[in-house]
């Protein structure tokens, strides 16, 4: 469903309906880590400094898994499924979207919850702004919405005509882009 590159380019990491999230080494297709959920792994997403990996699943968790031993370092429950996954730059926060209607900061290491948006309908995607101040959201409720990142503040929301599926911040952080 899902794949990402590490920040140096040298593992991906995939997410399936096997309720797997696998990292495999790029330059040899070698698998160097597996990470189980207990449903589809449906968002992925590597910390800034390549050593971890967020995963969200249908299993309503978001997880922190050390890629070099797999072990998972932190769990976030949502009421539902876990759709959209991001860390912060800094990797200190994870932000993660669920159709429980909610998305949620945490804190990586030990998946404190920070901070929370609630939508109308599912969220779809979640980013963080550049400087990590700030997240976006986009939902089924046909919004996206910026918040401050630790207090859940909104900041904007921008109505569509239809669903948000993607989100995402232009490198200055000085404008979002959406589509729906």
């Amino acid at each position: 469903f899902t794949v990402a590159v590490s920040p140096d380019g040298k593992y991906v990491v995939s997410g399936s309906a096997d309720n797997t999230a696998r990292v495999w080494e790029i330059a040899t297709g070698k698998e160097i880590a597996r990470m189980t959920h207990d449903d589809w792994v449906d968002s992925i997403a590597f910390s800034p400094d390549g050593r971890y990996v967020a995963s969200g699943s249908f299993d309503g968790t978001t997880r922190i898994w050390e890629i070099n031993t797999a072990k998972e370092i932190s769990r976030m429950n949502h009421d539902a499924r876990v759709v959209s996954v991001a860390f912060s730059p800094d990797g200190k926060y994870v932000v993660s979207g669920s159709t429980d209607n909610t998305a949620r900061v945490w804190e990586a290491g030990n998946g404190n919850e920070v901070a929370r948006v609630t939508h109308e309908g599912g969220v779809n995607c979640v980013a963080f702004s550049p400087d990590g101040r700030h997240v976006i959201s986009g939902s089924w409720d046909k919004t996206a919405r910026i918040w401050e990142a630790t207090t859940g503040k909104e900041i904007s929301r921008m109505m569509h005509g239809g669903w948000v599926g993607v989100v995402e911040f232009s490198p200055d952080g000085k404008y979002v882009v959406t589509g729906a």
